[in-house]
Formats: C-alpha cells, sequence, structure tokens
C-alpha cells in the first residue's frame, strides 16, 4: 500500500509540484477525528464571549447566539473519537477474515450515527485475473471491532 507512484523523469517532465508527489511527502495519514476538539474549544470561546457581550447590556439577542455556540461546542465534544485503527490495520484485519486470498483492496473512513462515530469500510478483490470474488468487511475505527457480517460475493466474469 505505497499508493500512487509517478516516475520521477515523468514527474519532472510534466510539472508535477512536490505537495502532489507522494514519494515527498510519504504515506497518507488519516487525521483523528480527535481535533474537532479545537472546534469545540473556539466555539466554547464564542458562546463566552456572545455571552458577556449580553452581559454588557448589548443586544439581548446574543443569549441565543451563546447558547447556539455552546450546543455546537458540545456536539463537536462529542463526536471527537480517537482512531484505534489506522488504515494499514483495517486492511490486514479484513484480508484476514474472507476466505480467498485477497489481490486488490481499498479502505475508505465514513462516518455513522448522530455522534458521526468512524467507521473502516474495506473492500477487498480475490487475487485471480480477473477477480472473481469481492468482500466488504466493516470495522468501528473507535473500538477496532468488526461492525456487521463480512459480505462476500461472486462477480460475474467479463463477457
Amino acid at each position: 500500500m505505497d499508493g500512487i507512484r509517478i516516475p520521477k523523469e515523468i514527474a519532472d517532465a510534466e510539472g508535477v509540484p512536490d505537495d502532489l508527489d507522494s514519494a515527498v511527502l510519504g504515506p497518507y495519514r488519516f487525521p483523528s477525528p480527535t481535533r474537532r476538539r479545537a472546534s469545540a474549544l473556539i466555539y466554547v470561546l464564542g458562546g463566552l464571549l456572545a455571552a458577556l457581550g449580553a452581559l454588557a447590556g448589548l443586544a439581548s439577542g446574543l443569549w441565543a447566539v451563546s447558547a447556539g455556540f455552546l450546543v455546537l461546542a458540545y456536539l463537536h465534544d462529542r463526536a471527537a473519537w480517537p482512531l484505534v485503527i489506522e488504515q494499514e490495520q483495517a486492511l490486514s484485519s479484513a484480508a484476514a477474515r474472507v476466505p480467498f486470498p485477497v489481490g486488490n483492496a481499498s479502505a475508505a473512513l465514513g462516518f455513522s450515527g448522530l455522534r458521526s462515530r468512524p467507521v473502516w469500510n474495506v473492500i477487498l478483490y480475490s487475487a485471480t485475473e480477473p477477480p472473481d470474488r469481492r468482500a466488504l468487511v466493516r470495522f468501528d475505527a473507535a473500538t477496532g471491532t468488526q461492525v456487521d457480517q463480512t459480505y462476500i460475493e461472486d462477480l460475474d466474469p467479463p463477457a
């Protein structure tokens, strides 16, 4: 799982900027949802400033603004799940749960429910050429446990 690689001579010839060259940046890490706590802190500060403005005799509607900011702060804080398993762990765990040798695989992080719980959705294809089976395995990224049963289906051969 090394990502997309562009040969250096092609990248130089096409003028690919360094920030798009995966060889320069290294492997991609999905940012942790715990970053939402920073947003929650900003909303708390905004709510407190609005409350201070209301106490200072500014518009009375600032109480509603303050309450809105504090509700947003609470929601952001409650949705700040830590990622217990990363993409590589989700891919290897999913490969161990299917009854066929794995060829290509892909993992995507989705969010489920009101509190945006992170879920890895891993799609695996058999190692045959062309693939004759595929599977979907889902993991709760906050606990590392499998969410649903593994879904496996046979693929029709190309016509």
